[in-house]
């Protein structure tokens, strides 16, 4: 599915989203603990990586091989 130049804006963009999980979790987090996905580093980070793929994976081009399927 990734190969070449796909995988490393695969592994970018999940770094990227995992990364913006966490800092929201710092700024916006929540203080009681009562949030299910702010009050844990782990979920807020989690959360972020799977939307940096799931962007990763809408946005990304077909190849000329999955064109041809």
């Amino acid at each position: 599915m990734f190969k070449g130049k796909n995988l490393k804006k695969f592994i970018i963009n999940a770094s990227i989203g995992a990364v913006l999980g966490f800092l929201y979790y710092i700024f916006i987090g929540c203080n009681t603990g009562t949030c299910n996905i702010t009050s844990n580093p782990f979920i807020s980070v989690i959360y972020g990586l799977v939307f940096g793929i799931l962007l990763t994976i809408i946005f990304s081009k077909p190849t000329s091989k999955e064109k041809q399927k």
